[in-house]
């Protein structure tokens, strides 16, 4: 039997590379083709995404940060066809971490993983908001609040070291499989809009209010599942056997043949 397929998207975001590789190879007997940007564009137009088996996203493309600034690039119309022909087919998929970030310039984007990270104040859904934050190496406790197979084999709890992000989820839309033990308000985050204009780990003048605890989720891609996880800045992370479980339990999920 052949074996099945997993499409990676990377890209847009620094991230270890071999830790990451071994964390790929921890999730199953997959075959991988693994996809860069700017470079994963004209590939998944062309079909890679609508082959696939199973597609994790741990990119956060459509940014070029420079000079203290950043700027967002549209994906193309053919790479977003694709995708939506993916999910139209009922074939999911599954995001990772910075990818709640990505595509600034496409809203259907945010729409898909359920909630959007803001490198700069914006709107999102028609309501002024703040950017985003970010603090590095957070100790928590991942706890499950829901029966679910992408949580089959999980503990109820479990100590995670990871990066976490006080930003938008729509809590409304999704369904809420994982919760992190952790007080999401401003004076333990920092303010992305800072760390661009090159003021690392500074929340000064940055009255973000209170956010979500929420770290993993699913929804509805039309008839397709999605899977989100907080889960992935680094190989603290990777290495986690709970993390490792969560996501090959999401591939899974996303992968199984859905009727009609």
């Amino acid at each position: 039997m052949a074996k099945r397929t997993l499409l990676v998207l990377s890209g847009g975001h620094p991230y270890e590379e071999e830790p990451f590789a071994a964390f790929l190879a921890a999730l199953g007997d997959w075959e991988v083709t693994h996809l860069i940007h700017p470079d994963a564009e004209a590939p998944v137009a062309n079909g890679a995404a609508e082959a696939a088996d199973a597609m994790l996203f741990y990119d956060m493309a459509g940014y070029t940060f420079a000079d203290g600034t950043v700027a967002t690039q549209a994906p193309s119309p053919a790479f977003v066809a694709a995708l939506e022909r993916r999910f139209a087919s009922r074939r999911g998929a599954v995001m990772m971490h910075h990818a709640l970030a990505g595509w600034a310039e496409w809203t259907g984007w945010s729409d898909l993983v359920g909630g959007r990270f803001l490198y700069q104040p914006g709107e999102v859904r028609g309501r002024a908001v703040l950017d985003s934050g970010y603090r590095h190496d957070v100790d928590y406790t991942a706890q499950l609040v829901a029966a679910h197979p992408v949580l089959e084999g999980v503990p109820a709890s479990f100590p995670v070291n990871d990066e976490l992000y006080l930003a938008e989820v729509f809590e409304d839309d999704v369904t809420p499989l994982i919760r992190a033990d952790h007080e999401f308000i401003a004076a333990n985050f920092y303010s992305a809009a800072h760390a661009v204009a090159g003021r690392m780990f500074d929340n000064a003048d940055w009255p973000h209010p209170p956010g979500s605890n929420l770290i993993a989720w699913t929804r509805q891609a039309g008839p397709a599942p999605i899977v989100y996880c907080q889960f992935g800045d680094g190989p603290n992370t990777y290495a986690n056997p709970a993390v490792r479980r969560v996501i090959a339990n999401a591939l899974d999920w996303t992968a199984q043949p859905r009727s009609a």
